[in-house]
């Protein structure tokens, strides 16, 4: 496992056209298989590449499965090291980042590790919080997360949370409500 840092990604290498269904593959660090979203891929803009999720779009990992509440739009930044989730009326969670390492572009879709936490905004009263310190905490020592990718997680999961608090964009309403708009143009919701 390489420790290096995600090292970015061109804009457009390797992407599908716009309105190109896609699968967002996750793995863990060990190469298990986690979760498999199906997704449709938007486009990018200066913030990374997005791709969106209809209400009822079909998401899964080993154990569990689940159909979207809601439309949701996901940034994928050239850092690779998180992925952004902004939802357009989950009844709880607004915004929901997984921390990551090495999200990119594989054969035309993007995959990554996740790395346990989360920075997550409510909808429900609960605030702004950084998730899973719990999971991240035994998976550091089970997997054996490199120091350097441990640091520098941390700090990408506190950066975020501030930025989130602050609605720094990306993480403000406008910029999710594009692409959002995107997803109604290019996957129409079944009427």
């Amino acid at each position: 496992m390489s420790t290096a840092a995600p090292s970015g990604h061109p804009a457009h290498s390797g992407r599908p056209e716009p309105g190109t269904r896609v699968p967002f593959r996750w793995r863990k660090w060990d190469g298990s298989p986690h979760w498999v979203h199906d997704c449709v891929y938007l486009g990018s803009d200066r913030w990374g590449d997005w791709v969106g999720q209809r209400g009822g779009w079909h998401s899964e990992r080993p154990g569990l499965a689940f159909d979207a509440e809601g439309d949701n739009v996901t940034l994928v930044p050239p850092s690779g090291d998180y992925a952004a989730t902004f939802n357009a009326t989950h009844p709880r969670l607004a915004i929901y980042i997984d921390i990551a390492w090495d999200v990119h572009w594989e054969s035309g879709a993007p995959v990554g590790i996740d790395m346990d936490l989360d920075v997550v905004r409510a909808r429900d009263g609960r605030g702004i919080w950084i998730d899973d310190r719990d999971e991240w905490d035994e998976h550091r020592v089970a997997y054996g997360y490199p120091p350097g990718v441990v640091a520098r997680l941390e700090q990408v999961a506190t950066d975020l949370e501030r930025e989130v608090t602050q609605e720094a964009v990306p993480f403000d309403g406008p910029t999710a409500a594009h692409w959002l708009s995107e997803l109604d143009r290019l996957a129409p919701a079944h009427r």
